[in-house]
C-alpha cells in the first residue's frame, strides 16, 4: 500500500524547514564569525530586539535595525567571545510569503581569553520571516530569556 503525499503538504514541509534554516544561518553566522552567512539570514530591513533578554540579565541592549547594522553590531559586540547557539523546538506558522516561528535557543558565551568562565542563556526567540526567492529571511527577531546561569561579567564585554 502506497501513501500519497499531496504537493501542498510537501511544499508546506519544505517551507517550514526553510524557515528554520534561516535561523540556523543566523546562529551559525554568529558562532562561526561568518558575516556573509549571518547576512544571508536577514532581510535588508530586519529588526533585532534583544531588549527583553538583556533586561533580565541586568543590562540594556538597543533595538538594532537594518541587516548591515545588525551584522556589524553582533560581529563587534561578540568579537571577544566564543559562542555556541543551539536551536530547539521550533514551531512554525506560514501565511503565504510570511512566517512566524517560536523557538528556543541556548546561547553559550565564553571569553576567548579565559575559557574557564561562561554565561549560558536559554532564550525564546519570536521570529518573523518573509520569503525571498527560494529562501526565507528574518524580518524581525525578538529575544526573551527563560533562564540564565554562569558569570554575568562575561557579558560585560558586549
Amino acid at each position: 500500500m502506497f501513501m500519497t503525499i499531496s504537493p501542498s503538504l510537501t511544499q508546506e514541509a519544505a517551507d517550514k524547514l526553510a524557515v528554520v534554516e534561516a535561523l540556523y544561518r543566523f546562529a551559525a553566522g554568529i558562532d562561526l564569525r561568518d558575516k556573509e552567512l549571518l547576512s544571508s539570514s536577514l532581510a535588508e530591513n530586519a529588526v533585532s530586539d534583544f531588549r527583553p533578554a538583556a533586561a533580565k540579565a541586568g543590562f540594556e541592549y538597543p533595538v538594532i535595525e537594518g541587516r548591515d547594522v545588525i551584522v556589524a553590531a553582533l560581529s563587534t559586540s561578540l568579537s571577544m567571545l566564543d559562542t555556541t547557539h543551539s536551536v530547539s523546538n521550533p514551531r512554525v506558522t506560514i501565511d503565504g510569503d510570511t512566517a512566524r516561528m517560536d523557538v528556543l535557543v541556548e546561547a553559550q558565551h565564553v571569553p576567548r581569553g579565559d575559557p574557564s568562565r561562561h554565561y549560558l542563556m536559554k532564550n525564546r526567540y519570536d521570529v518573523e520571516l518573509s520569503r525571498a526567492g527560494d529562501v526565507w529571511v528574518i524580518t524581525r527577531n525578538t529575544v526573551d530569556n527563560v533562564w540564565r546561569t554562569g558569570d554575568l561579567t562575561v557579558l560585560s564585554e558586549i
